[in-house]
């Protein structure tokens, strides 16, 4: 990884593991990387690619690695990984993000299973995928009219379809 990279992906910090990358195309890549950080400040922004943040904490402090957390605004995924159901409700109960992963990896996403979408300024809106992505995008609206309020003809209110209607003789 060069340091233009690392300055991209984690300011300030050197990765303390790499997988090496070996021969690759030209273009944009890097290997997957663990970075551990003192504190959540340290990153800028929204990082996307094959990369761990770690921060160690003791378990008094959970509840100021959270607040961290949901003060960077940020809340696409979030992963736990813990033996202890009531520690993963917690964290899930508080946290606000789109998808978390429990004790597994955080990405599959199953299309058109899991729909798949953040919040906060990770979010779009409505979820991508699943079974109720569609309506997610419609608007249904109704407008009704008291025609007979204003004067207007009721016997326009009572007619079928294939009625026809004609104006009336003056």
């Amino acid at each position: 990884m060069t340091s233009k990279e690392n300055s991209l992906i984690c300011p300030r910090r050197t990765p303390i593991s790499q997988v090496p990358m070996g021969m690759t195309p030209n273009g944009y890549y890097f290997a997957p990387a663990v970075f551990e950080l003192d504190n959540l400040d340290i990153l800028t922004g929204e990082v996307f690619g094959p990369l761990l943040h770690v921060i160690r904490y003791k378990a008094k402090d959970l509840d100021k690695v959270m607040d961290a957390i949901v003060k960077t605004g940020y809340g696409l995924t979030l992963g736990v990984h813990s033996r202890i159901d009531a520690t993963v409700q917690y964290i899930a109960n508080r946290m606000p993000v789109g998808n978390i992963y429990i004790n597994r990896n955080m990405i599959g996403a199953v299309v058109g299973v899991q729909p798949f979408g953040g919040e906060g300024l990770s979010g779009t809106g409505p979820k991508a995928g699943g079974p109720h992505y569609l309506p997610r995008l419609c608007v249904e609206r109704a407008i009704s009219i008291n025609t007979t309020a204003v004067g207007g003809n009721a016997r326009l209110v009572s007619l079928l379809e294939e009625d026809e209607w004609q104006a009336p003789t003056v």
